[in-house]
């Protein structure tokens, strides 16, 4: 009845060193993909090999999906294209009606909207609902999905992005996805048991402004989407490590 997960990737989207973030996430022994980068087969298996946790496509019941940015979204086609043909299912996509709303013509389509089924024919039309079906996140309310309960709430970033809440096991597991720093999603996200929280250049969260929270709550706090010169040594605030297991 634990709520676990495996980081997969934490970098970010110019990193040289890791893959790009996305979690795994487990209860009840589903598995719960939390963005979705290129090449995500190949960081489930190392992910496997590294905890001794099998994680392949067929063990995915969804994929929760923060926002459209390439290093979060580019592997959609290649678990969408696997479901598709060899497990001959759609794959559950778990978004907010903001994030999902330019995931086909603004994103996937491109390669994914004809398909040529037989040898020697045309190609056919394809659409989302052939490869997916979406369940739209709220911030209104919690949704649903198998063992988990999951609240959104937006975030300040350049396209529409949801942090999240994840609730399984008894426990919850907070997830602040891309954002600038932002107290009002800090105090939000403070309500889970664990919190993990990105950092970085640009219009993200500086180190520094986690680094002044309350002692408390960074005893409570994970760091991901870091930089490829991010001090992980140095950092009062603990850094997630690729491909390690932990539990909430």
């Amino acid at each position: 009845m634990s709520l676990s997960f495996i980081p997969l990737g934490v970098g970010d989207a110019f990193s040289a060193l890791h893959y790009s973030s996305c979690l795994a996430v487990e209860a009840e022994d589903q598995v719960l993909l939390v963005d979705c980068p290129h090449p995500i087969r190949k960081m489930m298996r190392e992910a496997s090999l590294a905890t001794g946790i099998p994680l392949d496509v067929d063990r995915v019941s969804a994929v929760a999906l923060t926002h459209l940015h390439a290093d979060h979204s580019s592997g959609l086609e290649s678990m969408g294209y696997f479901s598709f043909f060899l497990l001959h299912r759609k794959l559950e996509l778990l978004a907010h009606p903001a994030v999902a709303e330019r995931l086909w013509e603004g994103h996937l389509a491109a390669g994914m909207e004809c398909l040529i089924e037989k040898r020697g024919e045309a190609p056919n039309d394809k659409h989302f609902e052939d490869y997916f079906e979406h369940t739209p996140l709220s911030t209104e309310a919690a949704v649903r999905h198998g063992p988990f309960l999951i609240e959104s709430r937006m975030t300040y970033h350049h396209v529409p992005t949801t942090a999240l809440r994840i609730h399984a096991g008894g426990k919850c597991l907070g997830y602040s996805a891309d954002t600038a720093f932002d107290e009002g999603l800090i105090h939000w996200l403070s309500r889970a048991d664990l919190v993990i929280h990105e950092t970085n250049y640009g219009v993200h969260t500086p180190y520094e402004k986690l680094a002044a929270l309350p002692a408390d709550l960074r005893a409570r706090m994970r760091l991901i989407h870091y930089p490829d010169d991010f001090d992980t040594e140095a950092s009062v605030i603990e850094p997630l490590r690729q491909g390690r297991r932990y539990t909430v």
